[in-house]
């Protein structure tokens, strides 16, 4: 009884948000996400952390597709395009933190790329026959070009070569849109197999991970953490909006993802 109740409540609510208006459904996330990130601050006290969440939770999205492939033996749903882009920025950012860091986020970065590749090699070759490519129509040098250009322009302002320094512009500044294929191929489909579903929306919560890292750092420096590299120099803020803009991008998904599971479905359905 009382489930059935809070199933009704929840259909109720999702019912009142579906009569509002974009701006109100814009402005009711953004309220949501800072009160999840203001609690995220007072809960983990080292933020650093979450990058590693992020990371995790994106290997344990790929986990997923693993699991679909080699025991569905198809890859409906997924998007080619996207997952070449993201070998690209996981490849990248795998030279940098090589050449930069080396600690736990190279591991998790090799980790995912190899998950990545070996997704790629499964589409290509092995379950071709089920990859419907008419709708994976996203062409890649979409989101390549631009995100190359804009590296070029605007990078960390640091003591490595400047290659490096555009290379790590050009990871960030990539894995911000690299879900798109995947999202308009979704759109293109209309209805979305469980799997493909679950995997989109691990990469909307890895996301809101890393989001939530900066907007705490700018919020306990005052705002002075997006200048760290220079006064007056742009890769902090540009940066911060890559990673906001990535967030909204999956935030309309997530948002009929949780609606499906609340309601009971196990295919969803996205709007026109």
């Amino acid at each position: 009884m009382g489930k059935r109740r809070g199933v009704s409540a929840v259909n109720v609510a999702f019912g009142w948000l579906r009569q509002q208006s974009n701006k109100v459904k814009i402005g009711l996330g953004i309220i949501l996400s800072l009160i999840l990130v203001v609690f995220l601050k007072f809960t983990v006290k080292n933020h650093n952390h979450f990058f590693v969440a992020s990371e995790l939770i994106h290997a344990a999205g790929i986990l997923i597709l693993i699991y679909k492939l080699t025991r569905q033996k198809t890859c409906s749903g997924l998007s080619l395009k996207s997952q070449e882009v993201t070998a690209v920025f996981l490849a990248v950012r795998l030279i940098c933190s090589i050449s930069m860091e080396g600690d736990i986020h190279t591991v998790l970065d090799l980790a995912t790329l190899v998950s990545t590749l070996w997704v790629i090699y499964m589409i290509r070759f092995k379950l071709k026959s089920s990859y419907v490519k008419t709708i994976d129509n996203c062409h890649n040098y979409y989101v390549l070009v631009p995100s190359f250009f804009l590296a070029l322009l605007i990078n960390p302002h640091t003591s490595y070569s400047y290659i490096i320094r555009v290379m790590w512009a050009f990871c960030v500044y990539l894995e911000s849109v690299s879900v798109l294929p995947q999202l308009r191929l979704m759109q293109n489909a209309q209805i979305i197999e469980p799997f493909a579903a679950h995997y989109v929306f691990a990469l909307g919560i890895a996301r809101f991970l890393a989001c939530a890292h900066w907007l705490i750092q700018v919020f306990e420096t005052r705002g002075h953490y997006l200048w760290l590299m220079g006064a007056g120099y742009f890769w902090f803020p540009v940066a911060l909006v890559a990673e906001i803009v990535q967030t909204f991008i999956l935030a309309d998904f997530c948002y009929y993802y949780v609606k499906s599971v609340m309601e009971g479905q196990l295919v969803l359905k996205m709007p026109v």
